[in-house]
C-alpha cells in the first residue's frame, strides 16, 4: 500500500504539476470565469473547504495497496515552491509490471480538464523512486518532491486515481482535492 499511495500521490502530483504548466493557456490563467466555475461545481460539504483534502476511496477488504497516511509539506501547497509528498502504505499482494492508475484532474467536482493513464511501474523508475516493480508484500513508504508551477489558476481542483494491477484488479483509490482559491491561506 505504502508503494501505492506514495505513488498515488506521486501520480497526482506530478499529473497537477504537468498540467498545471502544460495545459492552461494565459487567457485561463487570468479569467475570472476560471474561479466562478470552480466555486459554483465545488461542492459546499465543510469537508471539501479546507485547502486541501485527501480521501482513501479504496476497499480495504480486496484493495491490493492500502493507503495508510498520506501527508504534504508545506501545508498548505504553495504556488512555486517545492511541494514534498509523504505517504506510506501496505501492500497486500505483489505488485507487478503492468499495474496502471487512472487520473482524472478536474475543475472542482465536475468539470474533467484531463485524463491521463500512467503505468505504475514505469513511473516510479522515471521519478528514481526507492520503491521500484516488482512491490513486495509489506508495508512501505515513499518521499517525493514537486516543483508547482509559480502560476496556478485560482480555482479548485479535483484529483481521482484509481490503480489497478496487471489482472485488472483493484490495487489502490484516493481523491485529492487541492483549493488554490483562498488567497489568505496560500500566497
Amino acid at each position: 500500500m505504502r508503494s501505492f499511495e506514495s505513488l498515488s500521490i506521486l501520480l497526482c502530483s506530478i499529473l497537477l504539476a504537468q498540467t498545471t504548466v502544460a495545459t492552461w493557456s494565459p487567457d485561463l490563467l487570468q479569467s475570472d470565469m476560471l474561479a466562478k466555475l470552480s466555486d459554483k461545481f465545488i461542492s459546499k460539504n465543510p469537508s471539501t473547504q479546507t485547502v486541501w483534502n485527501f480521501e482513501d476511496c479504496g476497499t480495504l477488504e480486496t484493495d491490493a495497496i492500502t493507503i495508510d497516511d498520506f501527508e504534504i509539506s508545506p501545508d498548505p501547497p504553495q504556488p512555486g515552491q517545492k511541494l514534498i509528498i509523504t505517504a506510506s502504505g501496505t501492500a497486500n499482494q505483489l505488485i507487478e509490471e503492468g499495474a496502471y492508475a487512472d487520473v482524472v484532474v478536474k475543475l472542482g467536482a465536475y468539470i474533467k480538464i484531463l485524463h491521463k493513464q500512467f503505468d505504475i511501474c514505469e513511473e516510479l523508475r522515471n521519478a528514481n523512486a526507492t520503491i521500484q516493480c516488482p512491490i513486495e508484500k509489506g508495508q512501505h513508504s515513499i518521499i517525493h518532491t514537486v516543483e508547482l508551477p509559480s502560476q496556478i489558476p485560482k480555482a479548485k481542483f479535483t484529483v481521482e486515481a484509481r490503480a489497478f494491477t496487471v489482472s485488472e484488479d483493484d490495487l489502490a483509490c484516493a481523491n485529492v482535492m487541492i483549493d488554490f482559491m483562498k488567497p489568505d491561506e496560500i500566497q
